[in-house]
């Protein structure tokens, strides 16, 4: 009766502790979105166009591929993304954040290789959604 519950609290321990390791803290995951966004602005500004794609969620990417029947490289040159200058503030929700920048709102969720950009050259609407110039679907 021991051993089993001694293996039993060994598995909740290495559960615990592996969930544990899996997560940042608030501060760390705002940092690391901030990150992204920064990177997603440079990009922008060199007009790179395979590292803006690589740098969009997976639906989003698929959402400008779609809208303008093209490969994402090529579709991506033709959106009307604003630079959006110096952070204002980032506000973090487990995998989801909003970084506000000087001229424009970033949406961007945690995937296993990092924050990707959800929406960008987003404007608020008062009473109503942000409107984007690119969004997942």
């Amino acid at each position: 009766m021991r051993k089993v519950r001694w293996i039993g609290t060994l598995a909740v321990l290495s559960l615990c502790g592996l969930g544990l390791a899996g997560c940042d803290s608030a501060g760390e995951r705002e940092s690391a979105a901030s990150a992204a966004a920064t990177g997603f602005e440079r990009l922008l500004r060199s007009d790179d166009t395979a590292g803006l794609c690589a740098a969009l969620a997976p639906e989003t990417r698929s959402e400008v591929e779609e809208s303008e029947k093209e490969a994402c490289e090529k579709a991506i040159a033709s959106q009307d993304i604003p630079l959006g200058g110096d952070i204002r503030g980032t506000d973090v929700y487990g995998r989801q954040a909003r970084v506000v920048l000087e001229s424009d709102t970033l949406f961007l969720s945690r995937f296993t290789d990092g924050w990707k950009v959800v929406a960008a050259g987003c404007v608020p609407r008062p009473g109503q959604p942000y409107q984007c110039v690119i969004k997942g679907g």
